[in-house]
């Protein structure tokens, strides 16, 4: 199993863990990953790594759709990628939600599905470089042509020259997304991906290959999963450290009606909890929201406690149809475990 490492979100200043993805890299971890939400950006931070890292793939996980072009996103891409060295960008892409959209970057929620669809599309036509692009798509078309345009927009092919096959993942959960992203992506980043999950996402997955009508199959595809990692005497200080975040996101990331992360804590058999969470966090009262998250739920998304029982509870993620496993820690000792346990760190010695 490949290994990833998570850098998370910068918070109120912006700080990389320069000597952490080092060492990762020394270990053998296959890739790094950044997030974005309304603060600082995914790909800044890999464009750094590039210049002082040698082999580690860069991904993003995930640039949010509305906070650039597919065109803007494209030339970043295939900027840092070709600063890398090349064959080192992974184009992780997700649509975050309709606050954020809407609210931050004043973009209309519109139909995700489509918007994506769309989006991949123009991003390929300019990594191929075959000729000028133009898409009539339903959400986004090139040249504009709508409300405002002079009408004289021209196709237009990229002057950069880099890898054709720029791997453009996606971050999706539901399950006409899931469908999607097997059909026209190169890797999955899923949403609320635990051991045991591939018996509801197989399915989903198998359709989309099915779609895409070119012999694409689960040995052509990429599937990162991602697992919190903790050491320590106690697994609930693990816990404890990953219910905030875990509140949040349930109770807060999102409208009442429109909450992906709610919907996820759901599908896994917690919707008394997910209820309680949000109607929590929403009156304001967020430490009790944090206290409603089961340890169980935790239980299942984490490796916490002493390192014989994260070595014990680790065989069900390895077994758990991903082909690579992202690490959220802060953990230097836990990098270090990770590594041993998939038998990275035996790889980049050799």
């Amino acid at each position: 199993m490949k290994l990833g490492l998570a850098l998370g979100y910068s918070g109120a200043e912006m700080r990389l863990p320069v000597e952490r993805v080092l060492m990762a890299e020394r270990l053998g971890y296959d890739s790094v990953w950044t997030a974005e939400a309304y603060g600082s950006d995914a790909i800044s931070p890999l464009a750094y790594l590039a210049a002082v890292t040698k082999r580690i793939r860069l991904g993003t996980g995930i640039i949010q759709l509305a906070a650039r072009t597919p065109a803007a996103t494209a030339m970043a891409a295939q900027t840092v990628d070709a600063l890398a060295g090349g064959n080192r960008f992974i184009a992780g892409l997700g649509v975050s939600g309709p606050q954020i959209v809407e609210g931050w970057y004043g973009q209309p929620w519109g139909k995700p599905n489509t918007r994506i669809r769309d989006y991949v599309a123009i991003m390929r036509k300019i990594f191929d470089r075959k000729e000028p692009v133009s898409h009539a798509g339903k959400e986004i078309s090139l040249p504009y042509t709508g409300e405002g345009a002079m009408g004289i927009g021209k196709p237009l092919k990229s002057i950069l020259h880099t890898n054709p096959n720029l791997p453009i993942w996606l971050g999706t959960g539901t399950e006409a997304n899931v469908k999607m992203t097997a059909e026209i992506a190169d890797g999955w980043l899923p949403l609320g991906f635990v051991p045991g999950s591939m018996k509801l996402f197989e399915p989903w997955l198998q359709e989309g290959f099915r779609r895409a009508g070119n012999g694409k199959s689960l040995k052509d595809f990429e599937i990162q999963g991602s697992v919190q990692v903790h050491i320590s005497d106690d697994p609930r200080e693990g816990f404890r450290r990953m219910k905030p975040n875990i509140a949040l996101y349930v109770g807060g990331m999102g409208h009442r009606d429109k909450n992906f992360h709610n919907d996820t804590m759901i599908r896994r058999g917690y919707g008394d909890a997910a209820k309680a969470i949000q109607e929590l966090y929403l009156a304001g009262r967020k430490a009790e929201a944090m206290e409603s998250v089961p340890d169980e739920y935790c239980d299942e998304m984490s490796l916490c406690g002493s390192a014989a029982r994260i070595r014990e509870r680790f065989q069900p993620w390895a077994d758990s149809g991903a082909t690579g496993l992202t690490i959220n820690t802060t953990q230097d000792e836990a990098i270090e475990l990770m590594a041993d346990l998939t038998g990275a760190a035996k790889g980049a010695r050799e």
